[in-house]
């Protein structure tokens, strides 16, 4: 496949926001981009602002510190805080969330067979240890899909899982292209295992994993055919990213010469299907001398065998540029996707200066840029669209939806699988971003978030959370899941539930980043009080309280509940983090 096929015009179904979901478009004015086939929202981003949207930099934030900050950091850090997380959180310092944030928890067992049709290994008993087979690849790439989206549904408070899929997005593979969930596997682990450690080790390892070999075809690089994908990849995509054009195919971070050498570097590793690693083959590289350009200082790298590779990635990770990019992708994960030229100068570069000097650890660099000023400032609150990811994991952990335990492994693998299904829908499939570029929403300039709000994707949402308040919600195995706003409501203090301004007040803060406008919680109030006078609802809450078994009672204010969380996640700032 064309791996590359980002740098082309993006098809129907990836265009950012479209036109179902806009006004008719105006014609074309004095100014505006030239028209074609394609027509825009016009409310989409057509530039990126320049003036600077906030002045705070990297000092200590030492504002106000309670339930909204520690939502906002957590809903950065998390998919989808926890009321009791974000509590927690508050009743702590800072500091303390930080680290809780910044440890790793143990690895997670390997993801197990839940088919009849894997017969290599018993139901509940893991694959990645077995042979290669074509005859069971789809259900055990179902397996680890699977697993993998039970990670994010079960995350602990730590920032392991961001980062993993950080990382995934960053030194990209797509499992339908390695075709061996074995290799899946081992890529996941080896993600996870850095997730918060040194990224310049990662990068190593990465650079020989057997999936990266196969996906960007290193195993077929020899000594008198080197393969530049990987290569080219490493500079453009993984390391020290594209600085200004220079020339055909040159930019001031490298060029097309050093996209060759590097390949040469490369050359003679190949992955082993056996032991699920890359290996060295001596007869397959390249011995000659590699010449970098000015870029890398005229370096060159003379043969060094199978300790080659380290060689260049010393030699890239030397540059400042690789730290500069490494940050700047790090901040528009975390915090905006506009890096103006104040942001560029107050947190990027100090940023990427506390990344050298910190050999390339990324756990420092989070702790700064997490705990600042300027992650904290107004502006970059609620600011970001959330992913498929974030919004599907996060309403499911947001309102306590109660999923399959270990005991029923079939309906519990069956459950995540139907998770990604549906994050598919909504275009962000966990394992197979779009290409090696990662899913564009992240690097698409200029509407970047904006991309994952479009006439296929927001139906898909809206539809999901219409499902999960339903009475019937989603049943698999035999199992169901659903929102079950009565139990949610019962976990609130009880003077919060009892009241409908205050349980409304208290929905809200833990499902919207922005606070809501007179005017909405009015409408949110009549939402679950058609008509009625407040009081109404504290008689009907404390009538089914006395009496919780009595059916009429508690559908009473059960679709009372139904109707309110509908409206809730019906409202635009539901999308935002």
């Amino acid at each position: 496949m064309n791996r590359r096929a980002f740098l082309s015009k993006p098809a129907p179904l990836a265009k950012p926001l479209t036109t179902a979901l806009a006004q008719p478009a105006a014609p074309p004015g004095p100014g505006d981009p030239p028209g074609d086939d394609e027509i825009i929202s016009r409310f989409a981003n057509t530039s990126l602002p320049t003036a600077a949207r906030s002045q705070a930099g990297l000092n200590p934030y030492t504002g106000p510190w309670g339930y909204t900050q520690a939502a906002h950091l957590l809903r950065r850090c998390l998919f989808g805080p926890t009321r009791t997380e974000i509590t927690t959180a508050a009743g702590q310092t800072l500091t303390q969330v930080m680290n809780g944030l910044l440890t790793a928890p143990a690895a997670p067992a390997a993801p197990l067979n839940v088919s009849a049709t894997d017969t290599s290994v018993p139901q509940g008993q893991t694959w990645t240890t077995q042979p290669f087979d074509q005859n069971f690849e789809g259900v055990r790439r179902s397996s680890l899909r699977a697993w993998w989206l039970g990670q994010l549904l079960d995350q602990s408070p730590t920032l392991v899982e961001k980062m993993t899929l950080f990382w995934h997005n960053h030194f990209v593979i797509e499992l339908g292209d390695i075709n061996d969930a074995r290799y899946g596997y081992h890529y996941c682990a080896l993600l996870r295992q850095h997730a918060l450690g040194n990224i310049k080790q990662l990068t190593e390892d990465i650079t020989v994993a057997p999936a990266m070999l196969r996906y960007l075809n290193g195993n077929q690089s020899t000594a008198t055919a080197p393969n530049e994908n990987y290569g080219r990849e490493l500079l453009e995509l993984f390391t020290v990213g594209k600085g200004p054009l220079i020339g055909p195919g040159n930019y001031t971070t490298y060029t097309e010469a050093d996209v060759q050498a590097a390949a040469k570097v490369l050359t003679g590793w190949r992955d082993n299907a056996t032991t699920i690693a890359g290996y060295y083959t001596a007869s397959r590289h390249n011995t000659t001398t590699k010449q970098f350009s000015a870029a890398f200082q005229n370096a060159t790298i003379g043969n060094l065998g199978d300790q080659e590779y380290k060689a260049l990635i010393n030699l890239i990770f030397a540059q400042q540029a690789t730290a500069e990019f490494l940050c700047r992708k790090l901040y528009r994960w975390f915090v905006y996707y506009v890096i103006d030229a104040t942001t560029e100068a107050q947190v990027i570069q100090p940023l990427a200066q506390l990344l050298i000097t910190n050999n390339y650890n990324v756990a420092p660099v989070l702790r700064v840029l997490l705990s600042s000023e300027h992650f904290f400032d107004t502006v970059n609150m609620g600011c970001v669209i959330k992913s498929p990811l974030d919004f599907t994991v996060g309403t499911c952990r947001q309102l306590q939806m109660v999923f399959p335990t270990a005991s029923n492994l079939v309906a519990q693998y069956g459950m995540w699988d139907y998770l990604n299904s549906v994050t598919n829908v909504q275009q962000q499939y966990l394992g197979d971003p779009p290409n090696v570029a990662g899913w564009a929403a992240y690097w698409q300039t200029p509407q970047y978030y904006e991309m994952w709000i479009n006439a296929v994707t927001l139906p898909r949402r809206n539809q999901l959370t219409d499902l999960f308040i339903s009475t019937n919600g989603y049943t698999r195995n035999s199992v169901n899941i659903k929102i079950r706003p009565v139990e949610l409501v019962l976990t609130l203090p009880p003077a919060t539930a009892s009241d409908p301004n205050l349980l409304i007040a208290e929905l809200a803060k833990l499902l919207l980043p922005i606070p809501l406008t007179a005017n909405q919680l009015t409408y949110l109030n009549d939402t679950l009080l058609p008509g009625l006078p407040d009081f109404e609802w504290t008689v009907e809450w404390q009538e089914y309280l006395a009496a919780p078994n009595n059916t009429a009672k508690k559908t009473a204010v059960e679709t009372k509940l139904r109707a309110l969380l509908r409206a809730m996640m019906g409202l635009a700032e539901y999308h935002l983090s």
